[in-house]
């Protein structure tokens, strides 16, 4: 198919049809301004919903029985508060990672340890249990993933979450300071100063919501005196490191490969705190941070401090950097409320993308450290190319072959460009050829994302578009419709949809990493826990004023103590260790009318505690199929009154 998208049939195809209702309910808002503009017309060839599949195409995607998928992909779930885990190409869904929700199988939110990481109030009950991620990324070693660590973000409770990806378990949560509206992060790549350090050392955060500082209720309606901040903290120790105070918001996050700039989008410079004043400017910006300065500042106690934070917070607004050569940040004009920015993998280039902008923006890394030592002059010369691209650009990803891929909502397509073909546009060149291809996806695309397409090894096979609507491509299950994620083989010349997946609401960014970086433990090791209880013989009911911790182990299809005793009142803790050294054997426990739930994994070890306020006879059983006895694996619990 050769037609592009302004020569389509009369009759309204259904992107044709969600594109105009979208576009009039921006228009009926009064903010069609810069969307009207845009020009469908670019001599790229549509792919058409419907169209034929290449012949026997699903076969060659296709995991048989027995195979392994070749990349892992990790997703954020929304304020369904987890990290979802699939393979690819097949699209197979393996695990959910709690993070910031409760999961009654894994016990997450329930169990001692569980709580430990999620934080807890005064009384012990757990302070959240909702979360809402959508950004996560992994930590880098030499410009690539290495299988360490994946962060992830809340942005309903201002935390940030690192889950090892040995274990693909959470093992720390912060929650960070003086903000609200934690949206995007990415972690850095590099030392900005020492080479030698050339893995992962901090995560960046962006605050999305403007509050006052201190947010204590003084200042509360004086609007223009709000606030956002941009945070770094440490990858290992989790601790927040520093914060800069700045002009507007926060969006998303990018990060160089050379470790000297972290840099967000903006899409309130207005500070606004009102829907319409949000989109008042017809032009917002790409800030830059210079890690370097920051720290060196805070080094220098150039900082402040806001209520009862310690972090120090340096000054990053325009008109404390107003000399290049001594400033912390740079502001860099681009139009118009822009959403994603993310880095080329040859480190040269970031791509925003402007959500009620036709356009995306192209600026140059080392244009932009010239800014810095003074010698650009003005900001905006650091931008090299400004595709015009369609309706609704959001994310922009990379094949490592000179082309890029945005998401455009409101038109429902993937646009392919060249970057060459952007740059020479720019500079005046007519016959630069900028959009290559334009591909229908179903429907209303959030993210898209390339496998590997955020490191140096960026492969260039496969990108896959998260669609926020999937309308009439599944089985309807009710009011709330799944999403759709459509992996798409863009190895070729033309992009090729390969398949749809089904996903549960709500996933906002992913990541595609090939398989043989990550290297999951199979099982745990005894000594991983401190409390484990190491054989048998040493189960038992120990008692030490109303304070009663029972120790038992499971083994297949039995727990070491048919039953156990407590009195009413009893604060009584568990702690359960599977002994099994069998891979896959893992065991559940549960406790009837106790809200206890959990499981645990060979050689693994858990804790739960409560009251036991009412006396009787409660049943604990094995939730997680075992063994063919698997119903008989019971133990009672006896409340004596």
């Amino acid at each position: 198919m050769n037609e592009t998208s302004s020569r389509q049939p009369a009759d309204l195809s259904r992107r044709r049809f969600l594109n105009t209702t979208a576009f009039a309910g921006l228009a009926g808002a009064g903010l069609s301004v810069g969307l009207a503009a845009c020009k469908q017309d670019t001599g790229a060839a549509t792919a058409q919903p419907g169209a034929a599949a290449p012949a026997s195409h699903s076969d060659s995607y296709s995991v048989p029985p027995g195979q392994l998928d070749t990349y892992y992909m990790f997703s954020s779930a929304g304020h369904a508060g987890d990290v979802r885990v699939f393979g690819l190409p097949s699209g197979r869904e393996f695990k959910r990672i709690p993070v910031f929700n409760t999961d009654c199988m894994v016990g997450w939110g329930i169990t001692n340890e569980s709580k430990a990481i999620i934080g807890t109030n005064p009384d012990g009950s757990v302070k959240f249990n909702t979360g809402d991620t959508h950004h996560l990324h992994p930590s880098y070693t030499d410009g690539t993933y290495d299988g360490k660590y994946l962060f992830v973000n809340d942005k309903i409770n201002c935390r940030l979450a690192r889950v090892r990806l040995d274990t693909m378990e959470c093992d720390k949560i912060t929650e960070i300071p003086n903000i609200q509206g934690f949206h995007g992060t990415f972690p850095d790549k590099c030392d900005p100063v020492d080479a030698a350090i050339n893995h992962t050392t901090r995560v960046f955060c962006g605050a999305e919501f403007s509050v006052p500082l201190p947010n204590f209720g003084k200042g509360i309606d004086d609007t223009a005196g709000y606030r956002s901040l941009f945070t770094c903290v440490d990858s290992e120790s989790m601790e927040v490191r520093w914060q800069v105070l700045i002009d507007g918001n926060c969006e998303l996050v990018a990060t160089a490969y050379d470790g000297k700039l972290a840099a967000t989008t903006q899409y309130n410079s207005e500070m606004g705190t009102t829907y319409p004043d949000m989109m008042s400017a017809e032009w917002d910006s790409c800030l830059f941070f210079n890690v370097a300065r920051i720290e060196q500042a805070v080094k220098d106690g150039k900082f402040k401090t806001y209520g009862d934070s310690k972090v120090p917070v340096v000054d990053g607004s325009k008109a404390a950097n107003a000399d290049p050569k001594t400033a912390l940040t740079c502001y860099v004009p681009i139009p118009k409320n822009p959403h994603g920015v993310n880095i080329s993998p040859d480190g040269k280039y970031y791509a925003c993308a402007g959500k009620l902008s036709p356009s995306g923006s192209l600026i140059a890394h080392e244009l932009v450290l010239k800014w810095f030592d003074g010698e650009l002059g003005e900001p905006r010369k650091a931008v090299v190319a400004e595709p015009e691209l369609g309706l609704g650009p959001l994310h922009t990803a990379f094949d490592g072959r000179g082309y890029a891929y945005t998401t455009m909502f409101l038109d429902s397509q993937i646009v392919k460009w060249s970057i060459e073909g952007a740059i020479k546009s720019y500079q005046g060149d007519k016959d630069a050829t900028v959009v290559v291809e334009r591909l229908d996806v179903h429907y209303q695309p959030g993210h898209g994302f390339t496998s590997m397409g955020e490191t140096r090894e960026c492969d260039g096979k496969f990108l896959v578009s998260d669609n926020k609507f999937s309308k009439d491509r599944f089985l309807p299950v009710g009011p709330l419709h799944p999403e759709t994620s459509q992996l798409i083989d863009i190895s070729g010349d033309k992009m090729v949809i390969v398949h749809d997946n089904p996903v549960s609401s709500e996933p906002h960014d992913s990541i595609i990493i090939r398989r043989e970086i990550i290297t999951p433990k199979q099982m745990y090791k005894l000594d991983d826990f401190p409390n484990a209880v190491r054989d048998a013989k040493e189960s038992g009911v120990f008692r030490d004023g109303n304070k009663v911790t029972v120790k038992l182990v499971s083994q297949a299809p039995a727990f070491s103590l048919p039953e156990f005793r407590v009195k009413k009142g009893d604060e009584v803790t568990i702690i359960l260790t599977n002994l099994d050294k069998i891979e896959d054997l893992t065991h559940g426990f549960a406790i009837q009318r106790h809200n206890i739930n959990f499981i645990v994994n060979p050689q693994e070890t858990k804790s739960v505690t409560f009251k036991a306020n009412k006396a009787g006879v409660f049943w604990c059983y094995c939730t997680h199929f075992c063994h063919a006895m698997h119903m008989e694996m019971r133990s009672r619990m006896v409340v004596e009154a």
